[in-house]
């Protein structure tokens, strides 16, 4: 629901607050005094198109914020917290630039556009008219005619028909190249297996050949280590053995050198096997001297892999399994496509069936619409009027075969034309109305604004035109700027706009109407003065309103 517009310096609106309700707000006042403008604030405040001299004279820039309560399932996801509503704010500047905001956090003009589209629905000369596009026909088409379920099954044919094509269209390529790409991974796999690598094994050659590399300095320094720690007269062995027989005897004297004896006799066996593991390392370094050229050379043949495969033992190992797996497909791959162009001839078929019997009920469905609708019209006051759905064939897509566009004539021997094509605001307005007392249980935009709808009729057709608004605002809320005292008189909240003028210059006023204020309005509008008689037929209308 729109709860608030606020407009300043726009035109001639200096700073203006207009709250509104539930149900039928209506808006009133004299020619020119300023009604549409307020319709063309919200359209701004939904994204329409600016003009710098929009901007009230003398001011630098125009601001219009709008105001909602709304449900979080009506709009899409806008990643803002609209849980205590959501405001739209636009600001127009003298210089040309625009600035868009929603609930305070800037945007850009399409999203707008976008929000506006879930939110409000404007009728007469004005952009957000969701009924003038043939995007939405087909779609209020199918909800109208509860073809769902029907349009759900041509939707998941299309899906898997799509899959399959995709498919086939990914193994015809692969058939194209499947000679050459068997030989290539025939071959890359074969190399990969000659070369016979293993896990690690690039880390152990790489740590073989350091120590092949320095073979002669760590022959020396095994040497000089074995004979210093064990092998020498001298040795650290044997001068520890001294050292613990004179510690013995010592403890034999003094008890509290045990322990230091303990220590002593436990560290000889610990140089022991050191020594023992120091023979050991000079026995591993007496090596053949061609072992290097070895791992030289399953080195090398390494690095040629890794430039092809990836770097790593592990990397070409992974690349061979895979494709290993490739092959095997490609290998499979006739079956699978003859598998799959059976599949698919059997889905183009069940889709094109879905499709043509979803044509068929929407064909019937737009029948009753038509009727329905031109029964409508001609309560409005369009005594010839001619409405048509035109459903064309075309490629199949998701939606079916079928191109969905509203027509209208509102002259007898006139071709309709599609409902974009309707010169008059007053015209499209009634077209729309009608649409909408159709429509309107199929239909999800919560608001919806009627600006000259009672262009060109009066009497009887008047009250008509009341009494749809009427219907139509106890499943929506509607805003209507009227100019009769019948569709006024049945508004549920009445709004009336004045232009005044203050220190030289214009500006307007809206007031909200109740009681007697109310009273004066029909009166005025029912005979341009306020009369005793005018009084009295203000007052039966709003009686047989109430």
């Amino acid at each position: 629901m729109l709860k608030e517009l606020r407009i300043k310096n726009l035109a001639i609106i200096d700073d203006l607050k207009v709250r509104f309700e539930g149900g039928l707000n209506v808006l009133t006042g004299e020619t020119g005094d300023g009604k549409s403008i307020i319709v063309d604030a919200l359209s701004l405040a939904l994204g329409s198109r600016a003009q710098s001299d929009l901007v009230r004279s003398g001011e630098k820039e125009a601001i219009v914020q709008a105001y909602f309560e709304v449900e979080g399932d009506n709009i899409p996801d806008l990643g803002i917290d609209i849980s205590d509503g959501l405001i739209l704010r636009r600001s127009i500047s003298f210089a040309g630039k625009n600035r868009a905001y929603i609930s305070d956090t800037m945007v850009n003009l399409q999203s707008l556009v976008e929000v506006g589209r879930y939110l409000v629905d404007i009728y007469g000369q004005h952009e957000h008219q969701s009924l003038t596009s043939i995007e939405k026909h087909r779609a209020l088409l199918d909800s109208y005619g509860k073809l769902h379920d029907d349009r759900e099954t041509v939707e998941s044919l299309y899906s898997e028909v799509q899959a399959l094509r995709r498919e086939k269209d990914g193994l015809k390529q692969k058939v194209k190249e499947r000679a050459h790409r068997l030989d290539l991974f025939r071959f890359q796999i074969n190399e990969i297996d000659a070369a016979s690598l293993r896990h690690g094994e690039k880390e152990a050659l790489t740590e073989e050949r350091t120590i092949l590399s320095n073979l002669s300095r760590l022959k020396e320094l095994t040497e000089m280590a074995y004979s210093i720690l064990y092998g020498s007269e001298g040795s650290c062995t044997e001068r520890l053995s001294s050292v613990i027989a004179k510690v013995r005897e010592m403890s034999s004297i003094d008890q509290s050198v045990s322990e230091t004896l303990n220590l002593l006799e436990s560290a000889l066996p610990f140089l022991e096997d050191a020594a023992i593991s120091l023979r050991g390392f000079r026995d591993k370094y007496d090596l053949e001297p061609e072992r290097l050229a070895e791992i030289e050379e399953r080195l090398e043949l390494v690095k040629r892999l890794e430039r092809k495969y990836g770097e790593g033992i592990e990397t070409i190992l992974r690349y061979r399994d895979e494709a290993e797996k490739e092959l095997k497909g490609l290998e499979l791959s006739d079956e699978r496509l003859d598998s799959i162009e059976a599949e698919l001839n059997m889905k183009e078929d069940m889709l094109l069936r879905a499709a043509l019997s979803l044509s068929e009920k929407r064909r019937k469905v737009a029948k009753r619409i038509e009727e329905l609708v031109e029964k409508e019209l001609e309560e409005l006051a369009f005594r010839n009027a001619e409405f048509r759905i035109d459903i064309r064939q075309e490629s199949i897509t998701s939606n079916g075969l079928d191109r969905v566009e509203f027509m209208f004539s509102a002259n007898p021997g006139e071709p309709p034309k599609p409902l974009i094509k309707i010169a008059s605001g007053g015209e499209l307005s009634r077209v729309m109305l009608a649409l909408k007392g159709i429509l309107a249980d199929v239909d999800n935009i919560p608001i919806l604004i009627f600006d000259e709808v009672d262009a060109g009729i009066g009497g009887r057709t008047a009250g008509v035109v009341g009494n749809k608004l009427k219907a139509i605002s106890n499943r929506h809320q509607v805003l209507c700027t009227t100019h009769l005292p019948q569709i006024a008189s049945l508004g549920d909240f009445h709004l009336k706009i004045d232009k005044r003028q203050r220190d030289e210059r214009v500006y307007v006023e809206v007031k909200e109407l109740t009681g007697r204020e109310r009273l004066d309005e029909v009166a005025r509008m029912l005979s341009g003065k306020i009369t005793e008689v005018s009084l009295r037929h203000a007052q039966e209308l709003l009686g047989s309103a109430a």
